[in-house]
Parts: structure tokens; sequence; C-alpha cells
């Protein structure tokens, strides 16, 4: 089994069909969800996940049927469906079925889809400075988790995969470094980690406030500032938060190589940590 689909109070086995041609999220982006991970038995933050879909819920005008909860309990009668040493993406979602433009929150609907992924190793990734940039508060619904943010995430990951790179560095409105294509980003100099203060333009990550705690319990100096494309020029070391790979090194930013640095290390060492106890 890869993948099980709850919805209207069932699970289904695999990828059932559940938007129609009709249905506002399919031609209106009226779509949110989250992503959390279970792996090695357990499931961090799988709480703050949930909590998070229902707030992007909110943010976008629809209704929750489901409280942040029982989205937690579902999700781990489906996590525990698999095997314990499988690695999962646990996806829940929200959308709405009906309205003219703006979502009839009363159409509301809900799924949750749990399926095998595995965690890539932490090999390290290549980084380019993207054209694209993330949007501003007022132009586009960037207080959700929303689906409609992500085109313009894969136009930055294609632009770096032409130029031989893994993933993308964007940009805010402003000219500032916002985080990558796909997770946030972190950087280290002189003994001190620096990350991009969130501003509007971007998720604070789950992952990233989790890093963040964690590395200042352990006494390490980390600074919520406004980062600059000189600053990722002249950094030490580079590494990245976020669902899908929680904690990985970044080896090469432009043509500048770099290595899996100790602050790196002692992030991803602390983040196993915490989310097996």
């Amino acid at each position: 089994m890869e993948a099980i689909t709850y919805i209207d109070g069932e699970w289904l086995e695999g990828n059932p069909p559940l938007l129609g041609a009709r249905t506002h999220a399919t031609w209106l982006s009226s779509i949110v969800f989250d992503g959390a991970r279970a792996f090695e038995g357990v499931a961090p933050d799988l709480d703050l996940h949930c909590e998070r879909v229902v707030r992007s819920a909110l943010a976008f005008g629809l209704e929750p049927k489901l409280t942040a909860e029982k989205i937690y309990e579902l999700a781990w009668e489906g996590i525990r469906k698999f095997p314990d040493d499988a690695e999962l993406y646990v996806r829940p979602m929200y959308w709405a079925e009906e309205g003219w433009v703006d979502p009839d929150p009363s159409s509301t609907r809900f799924a949750m889809v749990v399926y095998v992924s595995p965690l890539p190793e932490p090999t390290g990734l290549s980084v380019c400075l993207s054209t694209r940039r993330r949007p501003a508060p007022d132009m586009a619904p960037t207080d959700a988790k929303a689906s409609c943010l992500y085109p313009n995430a894969s136009r930055a990951l294609r632009e770096a995969a032409q130029r031989g790179f893994d993933n993308a560095v964007v940009r805010d409105p402003l000219n500032n470094i916002a985080e990558l294509a796909t997770a946030n980003l972190f950087l280290a100099k002189d003994g001190v980690v620096h990350t991009p203060v969130p501003n509007g333009t971007f998720l604070n990550g789950v992952t990233r406030q989790r890093v963040i705690s964690l590395l200042r319990d352990d006494n390490i100096d980390v600074r919520e500032r406004t980062v600059t494309v000189v600053d990722l020029e002249n950094a030490d070391e580079m590494f990245t938060s976020g669902n899908h790979g929680k904690v990985q090194p970044i080896i090469r930013y432009e043509n500048h190589d770099m290595q899996a640095g100790p602050l790196y290390k002692r992030a991803r060492e602390l983040y196993w940590e915490f989310a097996h106890r």
C-alpha cells in the first residue's frame, strides 16, 4: 500500500478522484493544505501542522468542519495503517466546492492523504538565486499554506534546474532574502546562525520555528533579521528546514562551494533528538 485517503468518514486506498470540473477549488484555487511527516515511529509537531491547516482554511474564508484535535486523531489513524518504519507524508486539505470567485464557506470539504514518501538523504543541496519573488501580503494569501502560491515556486525550481541547481533562493518584494522555493533558509557566520525574519511574504514554518527553539535552548545564538544577497555570498555555511527534508545542508550557493558545517550538523542532531522524545 502506497497511499490512503480519508474522505467523507472513510479511508480509501490510493488516490480517489475528489474534485470535479465545476468544483470551486479546481478552477479558482480555493484549496489549502498542510504537510507533516511520520518516520521511525514518530510524527514531530503533527499537532502544530493540524492547527495550521485550520488557520489556513479560516484565512481563505473557508469553514473548517473538523477541529485540529480531530485532524490529529485521524492522522495517527492513517499513520498506523502503515508499517512502523514507513517514511510517510501526511497531508490534510480543505477546499470549497462552490462559490462565485469568493468561495462559499458552507461548501467546505476536508480530505487527508497519507502516503509513502522517503526522506531525502542529507547529501547536500546546490542552490542559486532566482529571478522569482515571494508576493507581498496585499498581493496574495501569504497568511495561508495555499496551493495557489506554489506555481511561482515551481517556476523558481524549473529555472534552477535549467541552470543545474537543486533548488532556488527567492527574495521578497523589497529584494531581501525570503527562503528557498520549498523550504526555509538558515546561514551561519562566525558561529552565529541567521535566518530571514518573517515579514508576511513567506510562512514561518513549523520546522523552522522548532529548529530555532532547539538551537537557542542549546545556547546557540540565532538571529532573525533581514538577510541580503551579500550575506549569502559571505556565509560560512547554509542549511534548510522544511517538512519534506526536515534539516538539510546546502553545499553550494551559486559558484560558492561550502561544507556541511558544525551548526547545520548540530541543528539536525537536535531535531532528531527532539523528534524521538
